[in-house]
């Protein structure tokens, strides 16, 4: 009876994760409960027009529009973000625990990659026009390698919030103990305090 009740909590594990993601909605839209008027404007969004004219960035942006910027969102399985990278930058290794990340090139080249549960690493140099996608959950990164050009790029997700985790400030921006950390790295205190002072104040 034991090993019975076993399996069938096995299977309803294995079926809930592979149907996990945002949940379903039973109405065309979810409609906030702030009086706000459903009309055309709600399902619009204008975010992304600072882009148009914009200098040149000097640093690492991203613009995203997901349901906290763009509440229309709420129930519709979908989100974007435009990364706009400074030559020689990158967007460091993160996940996003929600959703799988679909990136299209718009303008100049990008090494891309990410790691899987096996610790492989799967990487490739895009070019403008192409096309990679991040599963769901992996830690993965861009980086302009190019020191003279910028490149900007439009990330389409499966959720509507499909949440980010910076890796190094997930490790070297929270209360873990020193003396934890230089065990897990294999290195001492004054190393892990370098890398958490170089890393203060940065998201």
């Amino acid at each position: 009876m034991k090993t019975m009740f076993f399996i069938v909590v096995l299977i309803l594990s294995a079926l809930s994760e592979s149907m996990a993601g945002d949940p379903d909605i039973l109405s065309d839209f979810i409609v906030p409960q702030d009086n706000t008027t459903i009309d055309g404007n709600f399902f619009t969004y204008t975010g992304m027009r600072v882009l148009l004219d914009a200098p040149e960035a000097k640093t690492f942006k991203v613009l995203k529009a997901s349901m906290a910027e763009f509440p229309a969102l709420n129930g519709q399985s979908v989100s974007y973000a435009v990364l706009d990278f400074p030559p020689g930058l990158v967007n460091p290794p993160h996940t996003h625990p929600r959703a799988s990340e679909l990136l299209f090139l718009v303008d100049g080249t990008l090494e891309v990659g990410f790691v899987d549960t096996t610790n492989k690493l799967f990487t490739q140099t895009l070019k403008t026009g192409d096309m990679f996608v991040f599963p769901k959950g992996l830690i993965h990164f861009q980086y302009n390698g190019d020191k003279k050009n910028e490149a900007l790029a439009v990330s389409a997700f499966g959720s509507a919030n499909a949440g980010t985790v910076s890796v190094p400030n997930s490790v070297f921006n929270t209360t873990i103990d020193d003396g934890v950390l230089a065990l897990s790295f294999k290195t001492d205190v004054y190393t892990i305090q370098k890398i958490k002072a170089g890393l203060a104040g940065k998201s």
